[in-house]
């Protein structure tokens, strides 16, 4: 099988109307934007674009949609995490009879399975597809399961199609451990760095990156993802800093979608339980920005 590289992975929000549509005319010129700015790759539904609040049904259109308006552009990968693992493998292989170049799947929801399970759920979903197969590795979103290095060498053992592990861990005993063992069993495993914190992972050997926050500065995450790409590590800190400062804004007064408003894309509302901010801390989130990303796309 031929390595598939994802480089520069956008990971789109799901923009929905007032009365919790998915809005899908605002889709497509979400798509378009992305497309636009320096993706290399999509990656959806994600977590971010509130996959969790999606029913089966609506992320199967949702990626339909996805790869339709893409039309071939750049690869699309597509989310099936489920908590049963038959509803994921049969996702898979849906994502697969679409068009999804790849796919890409965390450790079953809700349950806290010892290994040997989580094992058979991850060989379940591979084993449905021929195209590459990725796992997501996001301990702090999916507490009391743990993927190793372990775990990653028996899945090479039995799947032909486990291309890589997407990393939200930041764990350096575990990237070095796994990229050790695993490119002895097969050369073009990869390390995907999971968040936009990549100086540490591509230090190590993460050829690729998942990035929520493209959607919102994709001139700067593409600087930060060639630095990194470059091994111009130094080089990336400026980046990696600037990067920093804008999740620690995100994370205490806004969220994705009350920032794309903000720099004039209205992605839409959140669906329930998440909700959108209020007005003062809407002004005060976009006064925030206007000053950390004046060189960045300002409406669609």
């Amino acid at each position: 099988m031929s390595v598939f590289e994802p480089g520069l992975v956008h990971t789109p929000v799901t923009p929905f109307t007032h009365e919790q549509r998915i809005d899908y005319e605002l889709f497509g010129k979400l798509i378009e934007f992305h497309l636009r700015n320096g993706a290399d790759c999509l990656a959806l539904p994600m977590h971010v674009g509130e996959s969790v609040s999606l029913t089966d049904d609506e992320q199967r259109k949702l990626l339909a949609f996805a790869i339709k308006q893409v039309n071939g552009r750049v690869p699309v990968i597509a989310h099936t995490s489920d908590a049963g693992s038959a509803i994921a493998a049969d996702r898979a292989r849906h994502a697969q009879d679409l068009g999804a170049a790849a796919i890409v799947a965390t450790t079953p929801y809700y349950w806290t399975p010892p290994p040997h399970m989580i094992i058979e759920h991850f060989a379940a979903i591979g084993a449905a597809v021929s195209i590459p197969f990725f796992v997501y590795n996001s301990p702090e979103e999916m507490p009391g399961t743990r993927i190793t290095a372990d775990l990653c060498l028996k899945l090479i053992d039995r799947l032909p199609n486990f291309a890589g592990v997407v990393d939200l861990s930041l764990d350096w005993q575990f990237m070095i451990e796994l990229l050790t063992y695993a490119k002895r069993k097969r050369e073009g495993f990869q390390l995907i760095a999971g968040t936009e914190h990549m100086v540490s992972a591509s230090a190590i050997g993460a050829s690729g990156l998942f990035s929520p926050l493209a959607g919102i500065a994709p001139k700067l995450i593409r600087r930060l993802y060639e630095s990194c790409r470059k091994d111009q590590l130094l080089e990336a800190r400026t980046a990696q800093e600037a990067v920093a400062a804008l999740r620690q804004h995100l994370k205490t007064s806004g969220s994705l979608k009350a920032a794309a408003r903000a720099l004039g894309r209205d992605c839409g509302v959140p669906r329930p339980p998440l909700q959108a901010l209020d007005a003062e801390a809407t002004r005060a989130l976009a006064a925030a920005l206007e000053g950390t990303l004046r060189d960045e796309p300002r409406g669609w």
